[in-house]
């Protein structure tokens, strides 16, 4: 389950729109989310089924509920970091267009404030990453948890022997192919639906967005004051 969710931390929710915060193209480490109480059960059909269990979590109405909650409690956070960002850039223009006219004392402290913002910038994305990170975890593990007996439950009342999870993509997962007759993944967000009681959206729309932190800002290299 860990691959899943450093796949899904991906998504953009506080991604600060600027050039100066390109994606490094590595996903953070995330939390493993393996439920604490996953029935352990060996099925005695003989069918084999799979599952999108990512799919799953943020396809049932309680997933879509919650993650779009999460979604606007950190829009504040995204309009911090755009403002600390847009300073950013605020500053790195004015070195570009004045630097070349300033003596060197001044250009000096331009170029530090550049440092020093690109600093608190990169601590607030981190910050920022590490706490959409464990709360989306938290989110995903409780519904996962429930979802599990349930999955457990279905897989021995329609003779399955065998449900392997296609949410991380072969050759890192462990399905190569597989048909849409031999996934219940439709029927356990069903079944979850039900159970759980949570209305579905009012409009029909897709799951939620997944959320994510910001990506991670590149090094800011300035040009040190001449000597």
């Amino acid at each position: 389950m860990t691959s899943m969710f450093a796949r899904f931390l991906m998504a953009a929710v506080l991604v600060v729109p600027s050039s100066a915060l390109a994606q490094t193209g590595a996903a953070p480490d995330a939390p493993s989310a393996t439920p604490t109480t996953t029935p352990t059960v060996t099925g005695s059909g003989s069918k084999i089924g799979t599952i999108n269990i990512e799919t799953a979590i943020f396809a049932t109405n309680e997933g879509q509920r919650d993650f779009e909650a999460l979604n606007k409690k950190l829009e504040p956070k995204q309009t911090e970091l755009k403002g600390l960002n847009d300073e950013l850039d605020g500053l790195k223009k004015q070195l570009n267009t004045q630097g070349d006219k300033m003596n060197d004392q001044a250009r000096g402290v331009l170029v530090k404030q550049i440092e020093n913002k690109q600093k608190t910038l990169d601590r607030a994305v981190q910050d920022a990453r590490d706490d959409a990170q464990g709360q989306q975890n938290d989110i995903a593990q409780r519904i996962l948890q429930k979802m599990a007996p349930i999955i457990v439950k279905y897989a021995g009342d329609n003779g399955f022997g065998l449900i392997l999870d296609t949410s991380n993509p072969w050759p890192n997962g462990p399905v190569v192919w597989y048909g849409p007759s031999v996934d219940i993944t439709k029927a356990i967000v069903d079944m979850y639906n039900a159970q759980s009681g949570v209305a579905a959206p009012a409009a029909p729309k897709p799951a939620a967005t997944r959320p994510a932190a910001p990506s991670t800002p590149k090094p800011q290299t300035t040009t040190p004051p001449p000597k």
